[in-house]
């Protein structure tokens, strides 16, 4: 989804419009993506950290969560790297449009069903080496057909 250092840009700008959680980072890139991509915790948390290292961020205490702002460095950093923050906003913006301003509230549906199937299954026991080949089957079948699709 980004080119090298993009999503660290990403980040800052969007803490830019307002100080944020890092949850709200992650939800406010999926949903303009359309739901395309979601970054994990595991890129987003370094990467407000080490915003915060450069001096590009702050960070304080909100109901027990952390909330990071822009600096005044932050901010002039931005402002240097403002072309490539554009595009790569804007290729967020292309990927939104390109699917309709989000997912399709069926596929939606449909791919929380599977998750929650999958979880309910495996929350009843083991299973069988038989079972496993099964499960795996259908979801590769389901795989090749949306892929086909």
């Amino acid at each position: 989804m980004f080119d090298h250092g993009e999503l660290r840009l990403v980040v800052l700008a969007l803490i830019s419009e307002r100080p944020r959680h890092g949850y709200e980072i992650i939800k406010e890139i999926e949903d303009r993506v359309a739901g395309t991509y979601t970054p994990s915790p595991g890129v987003i948390y370094p990467t407000l950290t080490m915003l915060e290292e450069l001096g590009h961020a702050t960070v304080s205490e909100n109901a027990g969560k952390r909330l990071y702002a822009i600096t005044a460095d932050g901010t002039a950093y931005l402002a240097a790297n403002k072309s490539t923050v554009d595009n790569a906003l804007q290729r967020m913006q292309s990927v939104n449009t390109a699917h309709g301003g989000g997912p399709a509230p069926e596929i939606t549906r449909a791919r929380e069903n599977l998750k929650m199937a999958l979880r309910l299954r495996e929350a009843r026991g083991p299973l069988t080496e038989q079972q496993i080949r099964d499960i795996a089957a259908a979801l590769d079948a389901a795989a090749i057909a949306i892929e086909r699709s």
